[in-house]
């Protein structure tokens, strides 16, 4: 969803169904199940990772790989006559920052590559009507590009205070028969509907016990991110910009990754307001804000006259802690990001746990299993103003691998 896709690949019809989206934004779309034909599908199991984790059949992307046209027609022959059936999900913990998980859900390969060729039509619809302020999941956008958006935003000046803002288990309480109601407004196809339908009351397979859950959307699955934005979409972004925009009294704006999102407003009673109605609008759609992560940040530029390193709020926000910094003349402020306390320590402890796995590995197998992971995360966490982090990274990599 990330990637630059270009208009070559893709197919005539979605490029059809893509056009009429820009056309006629409030069109309802009849006639869409017919896009997922063989090839469709194939460019769906293309991009499926090679390393993805296995379903509850145990096969891997290689595995599924063989005999791959054969296995694409009969996929295609059972969506054709509605006799394709997805199958349990596998749910696994992901360790989390203060001994907390975080479910997971893994779906087979057969079932990745239908929820890619839904998930590429659900894209050619609504890339046309998501909002600037939506970056999460979407073609050519970036958790970087959020945060470049937050500076360009918050350099024009005229913002005070920022609303902090975390959904609790958001993907997990989607009320799915408005995310339904939701994708009716722009589809009308049923089989299409019927398709995505069998995505969302899919069961779960949990440490042996099978769930069917009523609410929400696996984590983790293809198709889930997608549903995620269409959802904040109607909840969140519209509301925000044809609703309360336009009653404030000052400037506003609201920039989303996905669930992450933060508000910045140039008067403190008006983001008291907003916060407050905040609260209800989600509890009207079945979300709910944590209470302790939720909260209103004074974010003014310090004035000139003030010393010392740094000055006013901070916030957290995609990973990165967000301050004012004193530029090195001495003489101004500029906004500054570097990693959150959180995300260092993980990484930290990641670095440690990794050399006592491989402690009896080759030496240049350890030493190329550290650099992934220090490159990887120099990658997201290496901008402006930050380096004092990344140096803290690099050198307790080099003590723990002595260690």
């Amino acid at each position: 969803m990330n990637g630059a896709r270009t208009s070559s690949e893709l197919s005539p019809g979605l490029l059809r169904v893509m056009e009429r989206a820009k056309r006629n934004p409030h069109e309802r779309q009849f006639s869409l199940a017919h896009l997922i034909d063989e090839e469709a599908l194939k460019r769906a199991y293309g991009r499926v990772r090679k390393k993805s984790a296995a379903g509850v059949d145990g096969m891997s992307k290689s595995e599924y790989g063989m005999d791959l046209d054969e296995k694409i027609r009969d996929l295609h022959q059972r969506l054709k006559t509605s006799k394709y059936r997805h199958q349990p999900i596998r749910r696994v913990q992901i360790p989390k920052p203060g001994n907390r998980t975080r479910p997971i859900g893994i779906s087979t390969v057969e079932d990745k590559v239908v929820q890619g060729a839904l998930t590429e039509i659900l894209e050619a619809i609504y890339e046309a009507e998501f909002l600037n302020c939506s970056y999460g999941f979407r073609r050519r956008r970036s958790p970087h590009g959020a945060m470049r958006q937050l500076v360009s935003d918050v350099r024009k000046g005229g913002i005070n205070v920022i609303l902090e803002a975390d959904i609790e288990s958001f993907f997990d309480r989607i009320v799915r028969p408005n995310l339904t109601k939701m994708l009716q407004k722009r589809i009308a196809d049923k089989s299409f509907m019927r398709l995505v339908g069998k995505c969302l009351h899919v069961g779960v397979l949990d440490d042996g016990s099978f769930i069917r859950p009523d609410t929400g959307t696996v984590q983790g699955s293809i198709i889930s991110p997608m549903l995620g934005n269409i959802y904040l979409h109607n909840v969140l972004d519209i509301w925000f910009e044809h609703e309360v925009k336009t009653r404030l009294s000052g400037r506003a704006f609201l920039i989303r990754y996905c669930d992450d999102f933060i508000i910045g407003f140039e008067r403190m009673d008006d983001a008291q307001r907003v916060k407050e109605v905040l609260c209800k609008r989600m509890e009207k759609y079945g979300l709910t804000l944590h209470p302790e992560k939720t909260r209103l940040v004074e974010f003014k530029r310090p004035s000139l006259k003030q010393k010392g390193k740094k000055g006013g709020g901070n916030f957290d926000f995609l990973g990165f802690t967000v301050y004012w910094k004193q530029n090195r003349s001495g003489i101004g402020w500029h906004m500054a990001c570097k990693t959150r306390k959180a995300k260092l320590s993980a990484a930290i402890n990641a670095v440690y746990q990794q050399c006592r796995i491989g402690r009896h590995s080759p030496m240049s197998m350890q030493h190329k299993a550290l650099v992934d992971k220090v490159r990887g995360h120099f990658g997201y966490f290496g901008v402006n103003d930050n380096i004092r982090c990344l140096k803290i990274l690099q050198i307790t990599t080099k003590r723990a691998w002595f260690k």
